[in-house]
């Protein structure tokens, strides 16, 4: 008899009772409150590091000193809150990355999401637990069987270790997208056909270092019968962020959730960032003024991002998400999932998991009818 409960999700010595990750939102919207409340609930919650110490007063005289304070300080309060499992987002395109990776390590983070490039290197120090493993879990976000080959091959020919799990990340997810414009709607790179090549790509290495290595699916998630759907395909588990959003427990203004709950389709839109990717947000009168031409002025405290020509760029995009964050979207804009629209309703965390998990045993029922 199949069950119709989703299954757990292993990563190594840890194990989520739900098969979700939260995704990492910035800037400012999954922090440790939104981690927490989905850790509580079986799945395992994520703190988004990017532009962290953005509302520290000594933003313009030490940035890179501020995110880490506050990371330290939202791994602490997350873990005091809950006994679950959390994890951190970090950008490789961070300038940072490095100092925030070791950070999270130090702290205890359980895990470590990484994308927006690829993540070659490993921190310099890496405690082990009691059974001789390493205690934090590295986790690359992907969007292509290429790329994870080249991460493991890169990993396992360097320290003789391969990541605990991998991330596909396909492009109906919201913010920063690892394919070209071209390819975003090419039904060729859609979640569907990447999940098994990652898969694929995974094997060689599962049998070589005796280890399991959950793919998990991401990217346009939404409901159980998404989940049933990808883990037909091979995953693990997935991770979802959209939905996240407009909970009581979100760290986003009101304002910010209100506008995930009013958007219409028609409303999401692919913009090209500055720092030279495409991604996808909720148009506003903000983009519409830099679609139109207009220049913000903005002074640059510190090179956040690598691939940021902040002399060349129409606006500091981490001063937009800051200011989204907190309500102010005459001076920002929110990131969204293409289905953010069908946001209609403020909840919890814990009514989502619920949902999550009726419309997968829904689905269930359906196929074995």
């Amino acid at each position: 008899m199949v069950s119709k409960k989703l299954p757990e999700l292993q990563i190594g010595h840890l194990k989520a009772a739900v098969p979700i990750i939260q995704g990492g939102m910035g800037v400012g919207i999954s922090l440790s409150g939104l981690a927490s409340a989905v850790a509580k609930a079986g799945a395992i919650g994520v703190i988004a590091t990017a532009g962290l110490g953005m509302y520290e007063p000594d933003q313009f005289k030490d940035l890179k000193k501020a995110n880490k304070r506050v990371l330290q300080e939202e791994i602490a309060k997350a873990k005091k809150a809950t006994d679950g499992i959390i994890g951190v987002n970090i950008m490789v395109a961070l300038s940072d990355f490095d100092d925030l990776v070791q950070c999270s390590v130090d702290e205890g983070a359980d895990l470590i999401f990484m994308g927006a490039g690829l993540p070659i290197k490993l921190p310099k120090t890496l405690p082990l637990d009691k059974l001789g493993e390493l205690r934090t879990k590295f986790v690359p976000i992907v969007s292509s069987g290429r790329a994870t080959e080249l991460i493991f091959r890169s990993w396992a020919k360097q320290y003789g270790h391969v990541p605990d799990a991998v991330v596909v990340e396909g492009p109906l997810a919201g913010g920063h997208l690892g394919f070209k414009r071209e390819h975003i709607d090419d039904p060729e790179y859609a979640l569907e056909k990447l999940l098994p090549e990652v898969v694929r790509a995974v094997g060689p290495y599962q049998e070589k270092f005796k280890k399991d290595i959950p793919v998990i699916a991401a990217g346009g998630i939404y409901t159980g019968a998404d989940i049933y759907k990808f883990m037909q395909l091979g995953a693990k588990g997935v991770q979802i962020g959209t939905r996240f959003v407009a909970t009581y427990e979100s760290d986003a203004s009101q304002e910010f959730k209100e506008a995930y709950i009013k958007c219409k389709k028609e409303d999401i839109i692919i913009i090209d960032s500055p720092v030279g990717l495409p991604g996808r947000a909720l148009l506003d009168s903000f983009l519409k003024s830099i679609m139109a031409g207009v220049k913000q002025t903005f002074t640059c405290p510190w090179k956040c991002l690598k691939t940021c020509d902040f002399k060349n760029v129409p606006y500091c995009i981490a001063l937009a998400l800051t200011n989204a964050k907190d309500g102010k979207l005459d001076e920002g804009f929110a990131f969204a999932g293409a289905n953010a629209y069908r946001v209609n309703k403020m909840t919890s965390v814990k009514e989502i998991i619920k949902a999550l998990e009726d419309e997968y045993s829904e689905k269930i029922t359906c196929c074995a009818g």
